[in-house]
């Protein structure tokens, strides 16, 4: 029996451990009579990295979107540590989703939009037979416009994603860097920032694998159970 597949997060242990314990430590321990301002930065920011490092030894492979996460957590705590101007992390907070974004609408112009390996692959959808259906039905070109329209949405989650996460740190962390007040209201960014970014940009995606999924159906004629595996 084969041990190469990649193990799964948890995604509760995932959440607790990026978002609420940060939060927690950001929000409860800046004061100068538990960790100060930068241990708690220090310790806060440390969960995310570790836990960075390790899905990167667990699954043995690079991940670009773990790196840029990576280097997000580095220029946050790079703000807070030298203290500069609270707008510095507004703009690195929308720049992360905004580089993404720009790289799966680059992506709409070549062979390999972004949406057709995490949304239209062979991990979960009998891509031989819909394929098959599809030149029978002489739908291929209609698919592959169906395919670039959902690139274009994949994006856009994205950019909203940019949006919100100018607009919430511009709306909540207003205190200088290096203070316990910074400290504590960044927490309140990591923690609002699942509810008001995360689960909507999740809802989308489901958005847009419904949509695929429809237009499979249609084009196809197969049923779910044909479209997908059954393992």
């Amino acid at each position: 029996m084969s041990n190469n597949t990649n193990k799964k997060s948890n995604p509760l242990f995932e959440i607790v451990f990026n978002v609420f314990l940060p939060s927690f430590i950001l929000m409860k321990f800046s004061g100068e009579e538990h960790l100060g301002t930068v241990w708690a930065l220090v310790v806060a920011l440390a969960f995310p990295v570790v836990y960075g490092g390790m899905e990167l030894i667990r699954n043995k492979r690079f991940n670009f979107i773990a790196a840029l996460g990576f280097v997000s957590v580095l220029l946050t705590g790079g703000i807070g540590l030298l203290e500069l101007d609270t707008r510095w992390l507004a703009l690195k907070e929308a720049l992360i989703p905004g580089l993404i974004g720009l790289a799966v609408l680059i992506s709409s112009f070549t062979k390999y939009p972004v949406v057709k390996k995490v949304i239209f692959n062979d991990t979960v959808l009998n891509l031989e037979l819909i394929k098959q259906r599809l030149a029978e039905t002489g739908n291929e070109a209609a698919f592959e416009r169906c395919l670039s329209v959902s690139n274009y949405l994949f994006a856009s989650t994205f950019a909203f994603s940019s949006a919100m996460n100018y607009f919430l740190a511009t709306w909540i962390v207003t205190s200088p860097a290096g203070t316990a007040a910074f400290n504590e209201e960044l927490g309140k960014l990591t923690l609002y920032s699942y509810p008001a970014i995360a689960i909507p940009s999740m809802i989308m995606m489901m958005g847009i694998f419904y949509y695929i999924w429809r237009q499979v159906r249609a084009m196809t004629s197969l049923e779910t159970e044909q479209i997908f595996h059954s393992s």
